[in-house]
């Protein structure tokens, strides 16, 4: 049985393999990242690592879980080394990151992440939490006031659930302490993430103590970011894989393409790494990138995800390769999504594009349709829904958007077309199944019954018949049809 992946056994791997170059025994902590997943470990993570090995500093990463402790268990005794594989048709290259020296488990431990978080070495907190952790209404980007987890933690602030929770009682330590404040950066797929963030930990900072609440606004600096890179979830056969390359075992290694991007509104008071210098472009204004990505590869990955996996394609890879996919997807960028979009002089959509269908096709990713279908009540609004209402706005058609509603309305039933069970993760999964229930297999009553998900839709959407019409006849030709048919049709 080969060796676990340590400090003590980095001298031991292939010379191909590369390994952190700084000191890792000396590092400190100065990021404190929230939502330790497979994103993080493969994108911010690797960007940091690469700052230190040009020049060693005081960013060490706490990584923190809110939910599982999976990912602290399959590092903590690695030292919190991990693999990456980068994968593409050509082969693939691996790297140990040792970015993340601590992994801590919120749910066990809350105050060891409290004091982390108040630690004077901290100066960042960086947050990959998906849509979902923000406890905020999707469709208006505020705090969802009557969240569980939100009133618990207005309730018990020394015993926190929630990401807002978490950092404004950290905040209010440090205000009390004498400690300046530290940067939230958010780097989940929202429009403008850093003023949802500063929005939700101001509001929920005035429900506790308005004075908190006004030092929060004048303290706290959080730029909004934009993030790009595919990270597939890893599999049993990855392990395997990364294993016999490394000549050591590896419980969590992260699977990802070449292509990486991060785009970084420049406003940090405390200091931060040297990103830029390893391949991050530092911007006064991040949303017009923000929507670029928003807009074309994640809500191009939403309408694939949802009719390739109603067609009965697994990975998104298998779905591009269909001649009628790759067409509906070009020209839904091209067509309805592109129009939407303004982007500074230099910034080149037909090339972004073109290289995000070579991204989609990218065989050595098994990126799962079924992985990227979750959660869809909080992403269709970001991803999808903005782009609709501009398109309305000016009078233009929304045919392949409205298509990739309705194949979440038809997914969202929790039954697919050859009658076999979906497993729907969502959450606002137990009412999605109630809903469809109640519909039954009838488009009409279905298209009705979800867009009264004020949440999801907002109060406009379902009075616009030009928006209704279009997801109604796209969810009856999926139930007539089938998804490969109805999108062979649409083209």
């Amino acid at each position: 049985m080969s060796p676990r992946l340590t400090l003590d056994t980095l001298s031991s791997l292939p010379p191909d393999v590369t390994v952190p170059r700084y000191d890792r025994k000396t590092l400190e902590t100065g990021i404190v990242h929230i939502g330790l997943g497979a994103f993080h470990r493969a994108h911010q993570a690797v960007y940091t690592e690469d700052a230190m090995n040009r020049e060693a500093g005081p960013w060490g990463i706490c990584g923190v879980s809110l939910r599982s402790p999976e990912t602290r268990d399959a590092l903590a005794p690695q030292d919190g080394l991990y693999t990456v594989a980068v994968r593409d048709a050509g082969g693939e290259r691996l790297r140990v990151v040792g970015s993340v020296i601590e992994s801590l488990v919120a749910p066990e431990d809350p105050a060891a992440v409290l004091e982390r978080l108040t630690r004077p070495t901290v100066r960042i907190v960086t947050v990959t939490v998906t849509e979902k952790g923000y406890c905020h209404e999707p469709a208006t980007g505020a705090l969802n006031e009557s969240h569980p987890g939100i009133l618990h933690d207005l309730a018990n602030p020394d015993r926190p659930q929630t990401l807002p929770g978490f950092l404004v009682e950290a905040l209010d330590r440090r205000r009390r302490a004498g400690i300046p404040a530290f940067t939230v950066l958010s780097c989940d797929n929202l429009p403008t993430n850093g003023e949802v963030a500063a929005g939700i930990l101001r509001r929920f900072a005035e429900l506790r103590d308005p004075e908190l609440g006004r030092w929060i606004e004048e303290n706290v600096a959080c730029p909004s970011s934009m993030v790009d890179r595919i990270v597939p979830a890893t599999t049993d056969e990855d392990r395997a894989s990364v294993a016999r390359r490394l000549g050591a075992e590896d419980a969590w290694p992260v699977m990802t393409e070449p292509f990486s991007q991060w785009v970084i509104e420049d406003r940090f008071p405390a200091g931060r790494p040297a990103w830029e210098l390893e391949g991050a472009q530092m911007v006064e204004d991040v949303r017009p990138f923000e929507l670029m990505k928003l807009r074309l590869l994640n809500g191009s990955h939403s309408c694939i995800a949802y009719l390739g996996y109603l067609a009965g394609y697994e990975t998104v890879s298998q779905t591009v390769s269909d001649p009628a996919f790759r067409r509906l997807i070009g020209r839904l960028m091209d067509e309805e999504v592109t129009p939407t979009l303004s982007m500074p002089d230099g910034v080149d959509l037909t090339g972004y594009k073109a290289a995000l269908l070579e991204r989609f096709s990218n065989p050595a990713l098994k990126h799962r349709t079924w992985q990227i279908a979750m959660d869809g009540t909080q992403k269709l609004p970001q991803r999808l829904l903005g782009a609709i209402r501009e398109r309305l706005a000016a009078g233009a058609s929304i045919d392949r958007l409205a298509l990739g509603v309705a194949a979440w309305m038809r997914y969202a039933t929790g039954t697919d077309e050859r009658g076999q069970p979906i497993d729907v993760r969502d959450p606002m999964a137990a009412r999605l199944a109630e809903l469809a229930a109640e519909a039954g297999p009838d488009a009409e009553r279905l298209a009705t019954a979800l867009f009264g998900l004020s949440a999801v839709f907002g109060d406009d959407l379902p009075r616009d018949p030009r928006f209704t019409g279009p997801v109604t006849d796209a969810l009856r030709h999926l139930y007539a049809q089938g998804a490969r048919a109805t999108v062979e049709a649409m083209g």
